[in-house]
């Protein structure tokens, strides 16, 4: 449970750290040595000097204080720092009573594949950091949802296993429809959280900062020419506001399916005799639905000109609590045998 919380304050902080624009601030993937952040004056300097050289510098930030830089290395440092940190929390204890033969087989291989997969996602993260490097001043969309997608995975599949290891075999509920509907929802909601990653790295929420229309209209205009349908459109996302008007009426339109099978879900279960816990994690994943909902148009409203950090953070976050009540709703279903 304790990893579940870093877990989430990881993709919380990472938010942080993405919205202020301090992702690409230290310019070296140091496993050992960059634990320590510079310590003078002649370290930050170099630093500094380093970052000079970097895309974002020299196009976005060119003129900024040692402070300023001092404020988006902290945000890049504690985000890798709290990564490390859950090693020291989740890794050595685990081999520790791995090795005096203290954890279940089952157990113990499920913690290992989370282990791996932790890894993943820090390699992951590098070779986000290592696109923005080069060319862009910012890293790349695509490559952050990937990296903010496998975070949601090492989350979903931890909690899974905290499930397992503290309910275990949920009693047998038997009502097809309902368990169908739950994985239907739980896949719509990882489609979605996918598509708010590309959102989020193309910023696109600065492009139609407006609800319930798009710049004036339902679907922006841009969209309707076929010409703008190519693959340098996809790929260089940045040039145009093609893609951020694609994603962004993506993202809404699955917002407004994902409400009406919920609410759909919910009032016909409202019938059925359920257990508490089914009946309470249903209850729970309307209200944060209504929740998120709210936090994504507040995002999206309040961002003119720039995209607002409490907002925008508020937002990923709600998107990790309604992951984590869709996969409890599910957990309920669960006949296996573990």
């Amino acid at each position: 449970m304790i990893g579940l919380f870093m877990i989430f304050m990881q993709v919380v902080i990472g938010g942080i750290t993405r919205l202020t624009g301090s992702g690409l601030s230290i310019t070296k993937w140091e496993i050992v040595v960059g634990t320590l952040p510079p310590l003078n004056a002649q370290q930050w300097d170099e630093a500094f000097d380093l970052y000079k050289v970097t895309p974002q510098y020299q196009k976005i930030n060119q003129g900024m204080s040692m402070a300023d830089f001092k404020f988006i290395y902290f945000w890049e440092y504690f985000h890798r720092l709290w990564a490390r940190s859950m090693g020291f929390v989740f890794l050595f204890p685990f081999l520790f009573f791995w090795f005096r033969g203290m954890i279940p087989r089952l157990l113990a291989k499920r913690l290992g594949v989370v282990i791996l997969l932790t890894m993943l996602v820090a390699s992951l993260g590098w070779i986000m950091v290592a696109s923005g490097l080069n060319d862009r001043p910012w890293v790349n969309a695509y490559k952050l949802t990937f990296h903010l997608s496998l975070a949601f995975v090492v989350y979903g599949y931890l909690l899974w296993t905290t499930f397992i290891a503290i309910q275990g075999k949920p009693k047998v509920i038997n009502i097809p429809w309902l368990k169908k509907w739950g994985y239907i929802i739980t896949g719509i909601l990882c489609f979605q959280i996918f598509l708010g990653g590309i959102v989020s790295g193309m910023k696109a929420s600065l492009f139609f900062p407006t609800w319930p229309d798009m710049g004036g209209a339902w679907i922006p205009n841009i969209l309707f020419h076929s010409e703008n349908w190519n693959v340098n459109n996809f790929l260089n996302y940045d040039t145009n506001a093609f893609m951020p008007a694609l994603i962004q009426t993506l993202h809404r339109s699955t917002a407004y399916v994902l409400f009406f099978i919920i609410l759909y879900v919910f009032l016909k279960s409202q019938k059925l005799d359920l257990t508490p816990k089914l009946g309470m994690g249903l209850k729970l994943l309307i209200t944060m639905l209504i929740i998120q909902m709210i936090l994504g148009i507040m995002t999206l409203i309040n961002s003119v000109g720039i995209i607002p950090v409490s907002w925008g953070v508020l937002h990923q976050a709600g998107a990790i609590v309604m992951i984590t009540i869709s996969l409890f709703v599910n957990f309920q279903f669960s006949t296996k045998n573990y």
